[in-house]
């Protein structure tokens, strides 16, 4: 079947607005080339589980190929419509399975060395519609907030090295409540701009009592989802012929449902924390890889003004059989390590806010938790520089967001 060929009644099995969504554009969706429609497919899909970003950057997406006249579609498609695909590609159903299909599209251009042409036409594709599709500003400022260290009682190396060229470092804050202080200031952004899912707070460890206006996600609350992925993986990875292709495909169609989760919870949160654990690379054993994947996942997605981020100490190596397995109740603990991957993980977190609009105006604070270092980044403070200035973290917060 092909794109042109398209009728509403096959959206069907679509989730509600998925299905509103598909059936509206659907004169747009006949003029694309097989080669692309899957991968919009894909997100279409999967609308009524998207934060409200993802929502207006996908109705945009739709609403400029529904503007376009055929002409214009075949200028924009002409690179994807080069593109050679099988008989057998042609015959899945990438209607209500077009993951799978971009799955098995990538490797089909791989063996046939059409994978960088995809590559290109998908970078213009993109310039193009970065260019027409006009970005609403935002209500305030962005702020970026990393907490690292948890559990640290010294460390004689410097911290924050990545970052000190482009901020401010104080070597004398005050740590007396900082926590606390931090948290507040969350919570009175959030009540101050009241946006959906516009302000988070990642806990790599166990989230203190925080205010039910800000989106939480937490490493130990996550702890009975964790270990039924665990048993899964490990289940899987017995079977005979198990590879990571095959593995990775299975994890990709797992439900909140499927590991346990309440189905009165938030149905959008809980499949972004599935996501969380299914795609990233250690989210599930390691808790400072998950602070860093979750800070990642949350800008690109749901573009929050507020984030904080709070890495705690992640367990020591071990083999990964072991690892896998879950076996080990109460596993050694590495502070210090997990403190440098905190460092670089706040780094990380910054680069990711950096991508995203209006990025000339927003703050970055991280702070060695229980400690007198901190360095703020910010369009009122001065790039490498330092300062001797005795603040608390709300002083300091004030100074960066000013």
């Amino acid at each position: 079947m092909l794109p042109s060929d398209l009728q509403a009644k096959q959206f069907a099995g679509y989730p509600p607005e998925a299905r509103r969504l598909a059936v509206a554009n659907l004169g747009a969706l006949r003029q694309l080339p097989i080669s692309f429609l899957p991968s919009l497919l894909r997100e279409v899909i999967d609308y009524d589980f998207k934060f409200p970003a993802e929502r207006a950057a996908i109705g945009k997406e739709l609403a400029n190929l529904s503007s376009l006249s055929q002409t214009q579609i075949g200028q924009w498609f002409q690179a994807f419509s080069q593109l050679s695909l099988s008989l057998k590609l042609e015959h899945l159903d990438w209607i209500n399975q077009p993951a799978q299909f971009v799955e098995q599209e990538s490797a089909y251009l791989w063996t046939t060395r059409q994978l960088d042409a995809f590559r290109r036409a998908a970078t213009d594709y993109g310039d193009r519609l970065q260019s027409v599709v006009t970005v609403e500003p935002i209500p305030a400022h962005r702020l970026g907030i990393a907490i690292i260290g948890q559990g640290v009682a010294s460390y004689d190396q410097p911290l924050f090295r990545n970052l000190r060229k482009h901020g401010t470092y104080f070597g004398r804050v005050k740590p007396d409540d900082g926590l606390e202080l931090l948290l507040t200031a969350v919570a009175t952004r959030a009540k101050s701009h009241p946006v959906p899912y516009g302000h988070w707070y990642v806990d790599g460890g166990k989230a203190p009592d925080h205010s039910p206006l800000v989106t939480s996600v937490q490493y130990r609350a996550l702890e009975p989802v964790r270990a039924a992925l665990l048993k899964y993986m490990q289940a899987e990875i017995e079977q005979p012929g198990m590879g990571p292709e095959e593995l990775r495909t299975k994890l990709a169609r797992l439900l909140p449902s499927d590991l346990g989760m309440d189905k009165a919870g938030d149905p959008v949160l809980d499949r972004f924390q599935v996501r969380l654990l299914t795609e990233g690379s250690g989210t599930q054993i390691f808790s400072t890889t998950f602070a860093q994947w979750t800070a990642r996942e949350a800008l690109r997605r749901a573009q929050p003004l507020t984030l904080l981020t709070r890495f705690a100490p992640r367990q020591r190596q071990r083999p990964m059989n072991e690892l896998l397995s879950g076996s080990s109740g109460n596993p050694e603990l590495d502070f210090t390590g997990s403190l440098i991957d905190a460092d670089m993980g706040a780094y990380y977190q910054w680069i990711n806010q950096q991508r995203l609009p209006e990025s000339e105006r927003s703050s970055f604070l991280v702070w060695f938790e229980g400690h007198s270092q901190a360095l703020a980044i910010s369009p009122s403070l001065p790039r490498g520089a330092e300062s001797n200035s005795a603040v608390n973290l709300g002083e300091l917060l004030s100074l960066a967001i000013t």
